[in-house]
C-alpha cells in the first residue's frame, strides 16, 4: 500500500478530480495548505499599498492506494495539475505500513 501526497494549485482542482474520477478513485482527503518553493510568493496590492505574499495558498490531496494503482493515480494527477508553469506542485509517494477502516475493523488492502 502507499500514500499519494500532491501539492496543487487550488484553481486546478477540479480537472485533478475529474483525472481521478475517471480511472476510478473513489476517495481522497484535501487540505488547504499554504507554503512556497522555487516561486518564492509573490507581490500583491491592496488598497494602493504593495505587500509580499510569502507563502501561497495551495491544495494537498491525500489518497491511499494499492501498490498497482500508484502509477495511474500519479499520472492522472499529473495531467490534471500540469500547467507548465512554475508552481504546479508536486506529488510524494509513500509507504504505508498499515490501515485500519474505524467502521468496520478492516486491515490492509480492504480497508483503502
Amino acid at each position: 500500500m502507499k500514500r499519494i501526497d500532491s501539492i496543487i494549485r487550488p484553481q486546478n482542482l477540479d480537472s485533478v478530480k475529474e483525472h481521478l474520477t475517471a480511472i476510478g478513485v473513489e476517495a481522497l482527503t484535501i487540505t488547504e495548505v499554504r507554503g512556497f518553493g522555487r516561486q518564492k510568493g509573490h507581490s500583491e496590492f491592496y488598497r494602493g499599498a504593495e505587500y509580499a505574499v510569502d507563502f501561497v495558498p495551495k491544495l494537498m490531496l491525500t489518497i491511499l492506494a494499492a501498490d498497482n494503482r500508484v502509477d495511474e493515480i500519479v499520472k492522472a494527477i499529473a495531467a490534471g495539475a500540469r500547467t507548465g508553469k512554475m508552481g504546479d506542485g508536486k506529488i510524494f509517494v509513500t509507504p504505508l505500513d498499515e490501515v485500519v477502516r474505524i467502521r468496520t475493523g478492516e486491515v490492509g488492502d480492504s480497508a483503502i
